[in-house]
């Protein structure tokens, strides 16, 4: 990591912003998404933490990206990566006279990077942000206990506990996990718009070392509905830190038909594919597929039945009606990542329909992330989970969901013609 030694830069202003973006129903989100926090609290007295950053910078040739910093944070070294090669940046400068959540700050300071590409069209430049840090304001020890308090300006993140403190509470509703080591981990999903703060407070005296080790995750269902229910280990398992995020587009009812995109990162090395396998009573249509790094076009193939088997496809159990898309790609090397967008037409009249007057969606939805946008002339009436409504650019009705659970949630839409 590089080491700030200039003691001028040493207390800098730290502060996560989101740019204020527009919605298109046809685009993902313009400036910055997928964004993701990891802060790991040291000792409650010096007010230490380790903290990561990674965000997907979307503005269209953008070229440098400029990380603004929080009140009164001491930056001890900070490190930034392009997450597509893996290389760490070697272009960082401390940007002063900055501004934090829109607030005017005299000698604020940002860590500012230049990408190493330009953003491509419809495309992003991922980065990595690794940051020691103190800050007494955000955390601070009273007695036996601790507070910390963040900012919300990322969606996704986790908070890892000191070793040796128990959480007491939690101010947002938020998966609770345990480290391997044994730490406590709160990991929320924050999808309420606007500005946010989460307060956590915990307490020192539980177990450290051998004695806080949880013990290994299992394959066992609940007992509830057995063999239905995921396993421990997927209800155990992060949410927040999970990537993939899907935006259904709804094509006039009558067509039965719906357009989307899924945006994935592969990281395995050697990996050189990805499978999508087709919903029972589903057809799919216009499959295509790009890197979001670069805009690079990959090479699809859409196979069925016997053809699968053929080509050596692993899609669990083939019958003659299976059918998959399948995208190809240069093997992922050891430290590298890609991130696809993978666009598909469905055509699923169970799923989606025209029941009278009324528009029907109703999907099982598994990932964290899924939006639902309505066509062109129709306006919402009910949908079933809790959703974030909002009208994009272009005069449509989208649904934003945030699924924190384990399993998929089970989504029904209902519309009307304007």
């Amino acid at each position: 990591m590089r080491v700030l030694r200039d003691t001028s830069m040493r207390t800098m202003i730290a502060g996560f912003i989101l740019a204020s973006v527009s919605l298109s129903a046809q685009a993902p989100l313009a400036g910055e998404q997928d964004t993701y926090t990891r802060v790991e609290l040291q000792s409650p007295d010096t007010g230490t933490f380790k903290f990561t950053h990674e965000v997907s910078v979307t503005t269209v040739g953008a070229k440098e990206y400029t990380l603004p910093l929080w009140p009164q944070t001491q930056a001890l070294t900070f490190k930034v990566t392009d997450l597509m090669s893996g290389t760490p940046m070697a272009d960082i400068r401390i940007v002063k006279g900055m501004s934090s959540g829109g607030v005017s700050a005299s000698g604020a300071a940002a860590i500012s990077v230049m990408l190493a590409r330009p953003v491509p069209k419809n495309g992003l430049g991922r980065l990595r942000f690794e940051l020691d840090a103190g800050n007494t304001d955000m955390f601070r020890r009273t007695g036996q206990a601790a507070t910390f308090t963040l900012p919300l300006r990322a969606p996704r993140g986790t908070i890892v506990l000191p070793a040796g403190y128990e959480l007491l509470s939690s101010d947002i509703p938020a998966q609770v996990l345990s480290e391997p080591d044994g730490r406590i981990a709160v990991s929320y999903m924050h999808q309420i718009g606007g500005s946010a703060t989460l307060t956590l407070t915990m307490r020192a005296g539980v177990p450290t070392g051998a004695a806080a080790v949880p013990k290994a995750s299992t394959n066992n269902r609940s007992w509830e509905a057995a063999g239905q229910k995921p396993t421990e280990r997927a209800r155990l398992t992060e949410r927040a830190t999970q990537d993939r995020n899907i935006v259904y587009f709804l094509q006039e009812p009558t067509t039965n038909a719906f357009s989307l995109y899924h945006d994935y990162t592969e990281t395995r090395p050697g990996v050189d594919k990805y499978v999508n396998v087709v919903r029972t009573g589903s057809r799919v249509s216009n499959p295509s597929a790009y890197i979001l790094d670069t805009g690079e076009v990959l090479r699809h193939e859409t196979l069925k039945g016997e053809a699968i088997t053929a080509a050596k496809i692993d899609a669990g159990t083939v019958t003659p009606e299976t059918e998959v898309v399948v995208i190809h790609f240069t093997p992922v090397k050891a430290g590298q990542s890609i991130r696809l967008r993978i666009t598909e037409t469905y055509t699923h009249p169970e799923s989606y329909r025209l029941d009278g007057t009324d528009l029907v969606f109703e999907r099982n939805l598994g990932r964290t992330r899924n939006s639902v946008v309505l066509p062109a002339g129709w306006y919402l009436t009910a949908s079933s989970i809790s959703a974030v409504v909002r009208q994009t650019p272009d005069g449509l009705t989208r649904l934003d969901f945030v699924n924190g659970r384990p399993e998929g949630i089970d989504v029904f839409v209902k519309g009307r013609k304007k």
